[in-house]
């Protein structure tokens, strides 16, 4: 009888265990998510940013000297990415392959102009920044023209800036969830064991000593959590990483391995503290209050 006793009552600790590790598990993983989600949104928003095309256009008259001066200038302006120099039987044969058919049979010439496609950097596509550049490249007699959608420039930066602030109150919130919900499995594990507690501090065992015991017990189940939750954080980022190579997930290894330090460190540290609290509390509580 006393076996069956031990058996159930060893079922009913590992439960208790697994239920806190779970816990502990699901919410330092959406945690993490939400922390790598944060480090690559940037890089995500900016490398939408640069794929935003500006098109100079050249004047017929502009010589092959000046188009070529022209690229040289570009490519050591602090402002651009990258850029192709496009010749008017490039864009002809690209209008041709778009249309299905050839435009210049009909017209007699050709008349597109040669041009450079520019892609800025991710910190000009501003809408001052970028009208600033568009004035200064107009400075230059050959350019005809200078074309860019400047309507998806502003509407890109506004819904940044509003996503960003949405984010912060979207972290800020699960990380209250977060802190309630471990705290919340550790006080009932804490809970199960509160007469333990009361009859070790009858008999004379002070605070510090009884509350050792749990709160080193806490801090392991909470390494277990951070570990699980960084193993499948590692998992998402590989699978990721597989399946949309162009994103370059991984590029940020400092800060990924910042957010998965994080992942460890506040398993311990939520751990520590609610444990430290709980046991306080019912080192606390008279007896009678214990019922």
């Amino acid at each position: 009888m006393s076996s069956s006793f031990d058996k159930f009552q060893k079922r009913r600790l590992i439960s208790s265990y697994f239920s806190v590790v779970l816990s502990i598990f699901l919410v330092l993983f959406l945690l993490g998510l939400l922390g790598l989600f944060i480090i690559n949104s940037n890089k995500l928003a900016n490398d939408f940013k640069e794929k935003i095309a500006m098109t100079v256009f050249f004047e017929n008259a502009a010589k092959d000297t000046t188009l070529v001066k022209f690229g040289k200038e570009l490519k050591v302006a602090p402002y651009a990415k990258s850029m192709v120099y496009v010749t008017k039987e490039q864009a002809a044969k690209q209008h041709t392959d778009i249309i299905g058919e050839d435009f210049m049979t009909f017209l007699g010439e050709n008349p597109l102009q040669n041009s450079y496609d520019i892609h800025l950097k991710a910190d000009y596509v501003e809408k001052d920044s970028i009208a600033k550049i568009e004035a200064k490249l107009r400075e230059n007699p050959m350019v005809s023209d200078i074309v860019y959608d400047k309507q998806l420039v502003n509407l890109v930066n506004d819904n940044i800036k509003k996503v960003s602030m949405w984010i912060l109150i979207i972290s800020g919130f699960l990380t209250f969830i977060a802190v309630l919900l471990i705290n919340s499995s550790l006080r009932l594990s804490i809970h199960s064991n509160r007469f333990i507690i009361k009859t070790m501090q009858m008999v004379g065992a002070t605070k510090a000593f009884i509350r050792k015991p749990f709160v080193t017990r806490s801090i392991k189940l909470g390494i277990m959590g951070a570990v699980l939750a960084i193993l499948a954080l590692i998992g998402v980022l590989l699978y990721v990483e597989s399946k949309f190579p162009d994103l370059g997930i991984l590029e940020n290894k400092g800060l990924i391995g910042i957010v998965l330090l994080a992942v460890f460190g506040v398993g311990i540290l939520i751990t520590w503290l609610s444990t430290h609290f709980a046991t306080q509390r019912f080192l606390n509580l008279r007896t009678d209050d214990l019922y």
